[in-house]
């Protein structure tokens, strides 16, 4: 088996530029939750007849999330026998649970790096007013509603840092 490097942090952080940096760095396989599942999610919540560029809401999270995840966990169990893999993805509720790299180093079958990337959160919103994707337009809409509803603070498992905004990084691993 191979490494594997899972890269978490909230949107516009900069989660995908640091996951295919560190995937052209290790030749690796780069699983990232917005490329491997929107297209699917889009026509399941267009089916139910939600907004199909909603990934905040509850009905998003009960009938997706799970789903999501498990898809790239499964992804990258097949490809780790053969290539190293860097998953990238929010994993929002996993920060404040400290069993999750346990957890998570037993359904890979390897023992995973951390990755969190951060930037301060009005550099976040500017991020997201530049690329102009739709699944942000909600979180614009109502900027201080979605920043006050998130969990904000670092992940309490040992990790390593990586500060988006230009300080550089650290390590707690």
């Amino acid at each position: 088996m191979r490494e594997c490097h899972v890269v978490s942090g909230p949107p516009a952080a900069g989660k995908t530029t640091e996951a295919r940096r560190l995937a052209g760095e290790l030749g690796a396989c780069l699983l990232d939750s917005d490329e491997v599942a929107d297209r699917l999610v889009a026509s399941g919540l267009s089916l139910a007849g939600l907004d199909p560029d909603d990934r905040d809401s509850a009905a998003y999270k009960d009938a997706f999330r799970e789903a999501v995840y498990e898809t790239l966990f499964d992804l990258a169990v097949s490809n780790l026998p053969v290539i190293p893999v860097v998953i990238a993805g929010p994993f929002s509720s996993e920060g404040a649970d400290p069993d999750w790299p346990r957890r998570l180093r037993e359904r890979l079958g390897v023992e995973p790096w951390l990755h969190f990337v951060w930037c301060d959160p009005e550099e976040r919103r500017r991020r997201m007013k530049r690329r102009g994707a739709k699944r942000d337009l909600a979180k614009l809409g109502n900027w201080e509603g979605y920043v006050g509803a998130r969990r904000e603070e670092l992940p309490v498992w040992p990790h390593r840092l990586v500060d988006s905004g230009g300080a550089g990084s650290s390590s707690s691993r």
